[in-house]
């Protein structure tokens, strides 16, 4: 079984994926039977876990049972692996221990975007956060049936995903203070954006999807679509490089706890709510992918969608 542990050392199908993280066995498609999807997958965004009191609609400590209760019904299910949108924790290093061993209980391969909350760990761990989460880099891609999905970093140039003084710390500050003159809803310190060097692995990564005929979802923590206030910093260059890409058909984010939907020239964008939200009540999903459409099915708070590609 693919845990925290092994994760980062276990080959997949892509060179990208054996550099940066993989699956125990290739997702492949399930039997086929009429009517039966290509695959299926599971989906949880934004745990955001912490031994903490309850803010507003905030419950952290609850994140622990709700987690558990999504683990135990993906392992009774036929899904290809099962991702995390970001914010695994809220805050504090030793959430990890609390929270990781619960991903350990999974069957299925599991896929870690990382969020904002997941580097509110204090300066001296920033450098292990992709160590004690299994990731050799926190964008990466990775194949299922006939499809190609990437996970995009919105951390790479952030305040919080990088050390005072350090190159990229420099140029998110200037590119939130851009931002703010412009007065742009985005401009939060809380979001993020991508760095040159992963926009061309972005291109690449979609250029041999497209040479080998498979079709693109891209997970990442945060919106670029509709515009909101979570949104990435560079979401309308995101935007504009997914759009224009026959290959690429849905993106699945989080960040925004109440969750949203919108579509662009045929794409669908999804923001899946958080877990962490509500006290008694929890929020995840089972997606679904046929060669027409994708269908979202969602637990608990989470909303129930049919996507057309």
């Amino acid at each position: 079984m693919l845990t925290r542990r092994t994760i980062g050392a276990t080959l997949g199908a892509s060179t990208l994926l054996a550099q940066f993280g993989g699956l125990a066995r290739p997702a492949t498609a399930q039997t086929a039977t009429p009517g039966a999807p290509l695959f299926r997958f599971g989906i949880v965004s934004d745990p955001q876990y912490a031994a903490v009191a309850p803010r507003r609609t905030r419950f952290y400590g609850n994140s622990l049972w709700k987690l558990t209760d999504a683990v135990d019904y993906f392992n009774t299910q036929d899904v290809a692996f099962v991702t995390t949108l970001g914010d695994i924790i809220d805050r504090h290093w030793s959430s990890y221990d609390a929270i990781l061993p619960i991903y350990d209980r999974l069957k299925h391969p599991h896929f870690f975007v990382l969020g904002n909350h997941d580097y509110e760990v204090g300066a001296d761990y920033l450098a292990s956060v992709h160590r004690i989460t299994g990731l050799k880099r926190a964008y990466y891609d990775f194949p299922a049936a006939g499809h190609r999905f990437i996970v995009l970093d919105g951390n790479d140039v952030s305040l919080f995903a990088n050390a005072p003084g350090s190159e990229k710390h420099k140029l998110a500050a200037t590119r939130l203070e851009a931002l703010k003159a412009k007065g742009a809803a985005n401009a939060q310190t809380w979001n993020g954006s991508a760095s040159e060097e992963q926009y061309k692995f972005l291109e690449a990564t979609f250029t041999a999807a497209e040479r080998a005929g498979e079709k693109v979802i891209v997970l990442g923590h945060y919106p670029i679509f509709p515009a909101n206030e979570h949104n990435m910093w560079d979401s309308e260059r995101l935007l504009e490089l997914f759009t224009a890409q026959k290959s690429f058909q849905a993106y699945f984010c989080g960040h925004n706890h109440a969750g949203n939907y919108g579509e662009l020239k045929g794409k669908h964008f999804v923001n899946m709510k958080g877990m962490v939200e509500t006290a008694a009540t929890t929020a995840y999903a089972t997606v679904s992918v046929f060669a027409d459409r994708i269908e979202v099915a969602g637990h608990g708070v989470e909303t129930s969608r049919t996507l057309k590609v």
